[in-house]
């Protein structure tokens, strides 16, 4: 029996004989399959591959955490050094013994959120590893396709994870996608961890919203709206999308609602304009 893991999106299956047929997160039309078919590999094979985690101070107190060589959607995690216990935001594949020391070097790990089951990868063997809650909101339940009992799915628009530490449902690209706000981040300005519910683009100023980026399908302005909304009254300095690069570094809080606004008035844009 093998816990099968999806080459294209990273996530991991419960154990089976053979390798299901194929990825529901992958066939949804938010995701695609591979363009050499559906395939699938284990941990113990990308270990045998030459796969390894690295780590990278982004500020103190934040830690990233990504995969060399680059590995199914490429995200990168975050871990946050709390007193309360640490808490990884979002997942990636590859867990091994030596990132298992390098995290414990750290201060361990109490809690893992995710932001949308793009990467829910390998997050019950991180877990089990950990001793540790996985957090996710139960709009999005349908799409965790190794069910464990360290999972706990929150309802709800937000959810206090830890002191300063909270989740909030921003919905959009996944209906619980959600965003963590951490109040003491950016030396008390705040800092918001968004993966790509909220995604920063290559003009780093800005950021933008999509419910499929690489099939680029958007989101309706009233989502948008309403994303916006949700952010507004949240204070943060910088904001770390899903990949290493990927960050708002200064007003971050201002990029967000500008975006917001460019992306509604184009999509509201009169055809004679275009």
């Amino acid at each position: 029996m093998e816990h099968w893991i999806c080459v294209t999106c990273g996530t991991q299956f419960a154990a089976s004989e053979q390798p299901p047929e194929a990825c529901p997160i992958c066939s949804d039309e938010r995701q695609y399959i591979g363009y050499n078919g559906q395939q699938w590999t284990t941990l113990t094979q990308m270990q045998k591959e030459g796969f390894r985690n690295e780590f990278k101070e982004q500020e103190p107190g934040l830690i990233g955490v990504g995969t060399i060589p680059s590995f199914a959607i490429g995200e990168r995690a975050l871990l946050i050094q709390h007193e309360q216990g640490n808490v990884l935001w979002d997942c990636m594949s590859l867990i091994d013994d030596e990132t298992v020391a390098g995290i414990k070097r750290l201060g361990g790990l109490s809690a893992i959120a995710i932001s949308h089951p793009h990467y829910y990868s390998t997050m019950v063997e991180w877990a089990e590893r950990f001793n540790a809650t996985i957090y996710l909101h139960e709009a999005d339940r349908q799409w965790v396709m190794r069910p464990g009992e360290r999972i706990t799915f929150w309802s709800g628009e937000t959810y206090p994870l830890k002191e300063g530490i909270t989740l909030h449902r921003l919905g959009g690209h996944f209906a619980g996608g959600t965003v963590l706000h951490w109040e003491q981040g950016a030396g008390g300005k705040g800092v918001l961890l968004s993966g790509d519910i909220i995604t920063v683009v290559s003009d780093r100023r800005y950021v933008s919203f999509m419910y499929s980026y690489p099939n680029l399908i958007p989101l309706p302005a009233a989502v948008v709206q309403r994303i916006r909304d949700r952010v507004e009254p949240l204070a943060f300095e910088r904001l770390y999308g899903a990949w290493w690069e990927r960050v708002v570094a200064r007003d971050a809080h201002k990029a967000v609602l500008r975006s917001a606004d460019r992306y509604i008035r184009a999509l509201q844009r009169a055809p004679e304009e275009l």
